[in-house]
């Protein structure tokens, strides 16, 4: 024993003591499981309770600066009581959250969250997989959660894919495969400054395509953001001429990337007519499908989304759509080998053996840039065997009629205005007042301090957009919990707050 731990090649480790540390080893887990045990009970039946009564408190509520004090503490040298510990989660995390749980949160596109789901978050925190190499149970649910995910979006079996942490890297991971499915030699040799390559999206695209571009080599400069009709989808005739025109310049045109649902309106891109025209050129076509993508789960949708089968990716998201706890999304691949050729490695360290751990399925470092992901399959795989694929259907149609409730709750109130026709689940609308003309610049600053106040006041929390320079108040709807209730109570805040400014005469104009 002495010998081994004795140090000649780093003198200051040999004024260490190891032996006494081998002779009093310690861990990490609790010295007293049974009070830990209580507390974690505890911590179940607050949660429930939080949940249960989460329509009864404010949608959201400032960080107030006794928390932000409380976030600027020193690093702790010393360990504190676990239970002192959970009164201050009580006191200064808990009340204060985004509000995404609430019923009258539609801000940004960001799913409430289950209660089982919650829970099976818990049990794979505890089980701690890394759910990227080896042969554990694990592994095999991320296949199935795959599978199914599939189905939903009547993807060929034969086709590939993977969890990652939501849309933007999905839509990163599809134009990485995208971009080595067009020239092989990219992955070894980097690209090829001669070929100059583009991709198309439209100017109402999310942003993390632009980022895409950049990551993956091309420049912001190579991502043509082709301008949107009056319903907001892409341009078909000025993508072509975009295309025609970048050809002569000498660019290379390898994908264009459509929306099944667009982060602003819901706008669903002419599928069709963009398969068409990438496989007339043979450019790669993918799918941002986000959330928009999970209403193919519904028949009068059918027609729009029909051609995600003939994309070669689709990207989208289980915490937007199917309800998720944060943070799980989805990309699939029609080609396997080209999706597993992009990412494929296999260092001495990670080699697979015929039985034991190292066994198992392929690991899914071959499908991605990660070698480290947690269990995010379980919270998916429990919540469908809970509810099965029909109450989820029911749920995306039920979204779907709010906001069409909503809209004819809109066009009947003089004071407000439709800024679009709602499509999906995302309704964008604005206060005008009826005996006060102002211009579109103040009723922009307007209407940006009435969602302030739906924010500030708890009332709701919708977010907002500029369409065509115009802010809009934005309502996108993937909330399981939200009634027809809550979408009257907007509309009445709405007006309520709107006929307030406008005589209190606050200085925004």
């Amino acid at each position: 024993m002495v010998s081994i731990l004795k140090y000649k090649h780093n003198p200051n480790l040999q004024m260490i003591d190891f032996k006494a540390i081998i002779e009093k080893e310690i861990t990490l887990d609790p010295d007293n499981p049974a009070a830990l045990r209580r507390l974690a009970h505890l911590m179940v039946d607050d949660m429930f309770d939080y949940l249960s009564n989460v329509a009864q408190r404010p949608v959201w509520q400032a960080v107030p600066e006794t928390t932000k004090q409380f976030a600027q503490e020193p690093l702790p040298i010393t360990g504190q009581s676990v239970e002192s510990i959970y009164e201050s989660f009580k006191e200064h995390i808990l009340p204060y959250t985004k509000g995404n749980i609430h019923p009258r949160f539609w801000a940004f596109v960001q799913g409430t969250g289950t209660h089982l789901a919650m829970m099976a978050d818990m049990l794979a925190s505890g089980m701690n997989p890394n759910v990227t190499i080896g042969d554990h149970s694990a592994m095999y649910i991320d296949q199935q959660v795959i599978e199914w995910s599939k189905e939903m979006l009547h993807f060929p079996k034969t086709g590939s894919g993977m969890l990652l942490s939501g849309g933007s890297m999905a839509n990163i991971t599809a134009l990485i495969v995208a971009r080595n499915a067009f020239d092989a030699q990219i992955r070894a040799k980097g690209l090829n400054p001669q070929q100059r390559l583009v991709m198309y999206a439209s100017a109402e695209t999310h942003s993390c395509q632009q980022k895409a571009a950049e990551i993956i080599g091309i420049g912001t400069e190579g991502l043509r953001k082709i301008p949107v009709d009056k319903d907001f989808r892409m341009n078909i005739t000025a993508l072509k001429q975009q295309m025609v025109a970048d050809k002569a310049a000498g660019f290379t045109p390898f994908c264009i990337v459509g929306n099944a649902g667009t982060v602003s309106t819901g706008a669903i891109d002419p599928l069709d007519k963009l398969a068409a025209i990438c496989k007339k050129e043979q450019l790669w076509f993918h799918i941002d499908g986000a959330f928009g993508a999970l209403a193919k789960l519904l028949p009068e949708f059918e027609g729009a989304l029909k051609p995600i089968e003939r994309a070669d990716s689709v990207s989208f998201d289980f915490h937007k759509w199917m309800y998720m706890p944060y943070e799980v999304g989805c990309i699939l691949f029609k080609n396997k080998d080209l999706h597993r050729k992009s990412f494929a490695m296999q260092p001495a360290y990670l080699l697979s053996h015929e039985r034991g751990l190292a066994a198992g399925p392929d690991s899914l470092n071959n499908y991605g840039p990660e070698l480290s992901r947690g269990f995010k399959a379980l919270k998916i795989w429990m919540s469908l065997k809970e509810h099965g694929i029909d109450k989820f259907r029911a749920l995306v149609r039920q979204n779907v009629a709010q906001v069409l409730y909503l809209q004819d709750l809109i066009e009947k109130q003089p004071k407000l205005e439709m800024m679009t026709p709602v499509t999906m689940n995302v309704a964008c609308f604005r206060y005008k007042p009826l005996r006060k003309t102002l211009s579109t610049e103040e009723l922009n600053r307007l209407n940006k301090e009435i969602l302030m106040q739906l924010h500030e006041k708890g009332l709701s929390a919708p977010s907002y957009t500029l369409l065509q320079g115009v802010y809009a108040i934005r309502v996108a709807n993937v909330n399981h919990r939200s009634t027809k209730s809550d979408f009257e109570a907007l509309v009445t805040d709405t007006v309520r707050l709107g006929d307030a400014i406008i005589e209190s005469g606050m200085k925004l104009f």
